[in-house]
């Protein structure tokens, strides 16, 4: 099986599956390579997932096309560099003392290799933001098969300019292969794992789940399992589609991303599609499910075509207050 993976997938090597295996254990290994091996395999040649919107690019052409001869398409364009930095105040019960007002930078569905004009535009703003520790909740590639080093390279021009401590989870677009890559530049990668942010004498608890809108290799349970309960903790999962698991989990605030808020809206930022299996309000923004509060970042890139419309691109400051 290794062999197969190995030849099927681009760049990954027989070093890189060893670091996999090593990092992930032998079975997430295979698990993860094995979807996108048969994933891969489903795009170039069978398969119902060929007409998935995102891999069927006749239809970029066409809506790419409409957009232009409705006279949006350049309106669009330029909206899709005009990143926005958004404020959230969280409220969270159970909050340490020493941890009131700290802040979350949360960048989401970057698509580093096809948003290269965003990603001036964000690195144009971080000199300026303040924060104690930054989040990415997926999404860094553009297409969700083939090579991946253009994305790593775009990373790293973005990770130069980001400061303290760095947190990731990978989705949908993105390979397991990156892991190694992206954790050399300094990104802790959390795949169905967490770690322990200390202030003082108190702590907090990030998580975070691989992806669970097409890989579904997300482990809810094994990720849950690794803090006391009863301390505040926040998971990152690329999709927010697993909220209901997460507010039962007993995680006290979740950030996702993945819907892109739409990308393209009706007036009053009316998503056309999420891509989700979710309730609309849900879709970007601030809500809550029980006792467990959301935010869904609508994405600092953007996907199909590099348009935006109702729809501007965010980086968002999380700022955790106690109740």
């Amino acid at each position: 099986m290794n062999e197969e993976v190995r030849v099927k997938l681009p760049g990954l090597t027989h070093d890189l599956l060893e670091k996999l295996e090593q990092r992930l254990g032998r079975l997430h290994a295979r698990q993860r390579l094995g979807i996108e091996r048969d994933y891969e395999a489903h795009i170039f040649g069978h398969g119902i997932n060929f007409f998935h919107i995102e891999n069927w690019y006749s239809i970029h052409s066409v809506i790419r096309n409409t957009l232009k001869l409705t006279g949006l398409y350049w309106r669009g364009r330029r909206n899709a560099e005009n990143i926005q930095v958004r404020h959230h105040n969280v409220k969270l019960p159970g909050l340490p003392a020493s941890f009131d007002g700290f802040t979350i930078l949360h960048l989401s569905d970057m698509h580093v290799d096809i948003s290269q004009g965003a990603m001036r535009r964000l690195i144009e703003h971080l000199p300026s933001i303040h924060y104690d520790i930054c989040v990415l909740t997926g999404d860094f590639r553009g297409n969700t098969f083939g090579p991946f080093g253009p994305t790593l390279e775009g990373l790293a021009r973005v990770r130069a300019h980001l400061k303290g401590s760095l947190y990731g989870v990978l989705g949908n677009h993105d390979t397991v292969c990156m892991v190694p890559g992206m954790e050399q530049m300094g990104i802790r990668m959390l795949l169905n794992e967490s770690e322990t942010i200390v202030r003082g004498t108190q702590c907090i608890h990030l998580a975070g789940i691989d992806d669970a809108h097409y890989y579904r290799v997300d482990n809810m349970e094994k990720t849950a399992s690794r803090f006391p309960h009863n301390e505040v903790s926040i998971l990152l999962s690329h999709t927010p589609e697993i909220y209901r698991q997460a507010a039962h989990a007993g995680f006290n605030l979740m950030l996702s991303g993945h819907t892109h808020g739409g990308q393209i809206c009706l007036p009053g930022s009316i998503p056309i599609t999420l891509d989700s299996v979710l309730p609309r309000h849900m879709g970007s923004g601030a809500w809550k499910y029980h006792d467990m509060v959301g935010y869904t970042s609508a994405g600092a890139g953007t996907v199909i075509v590099p348009v935006r419309l109702n729809c501007p691109p965010e980086m968002t400051l999380h700022h955790l207050r106690c109740s």
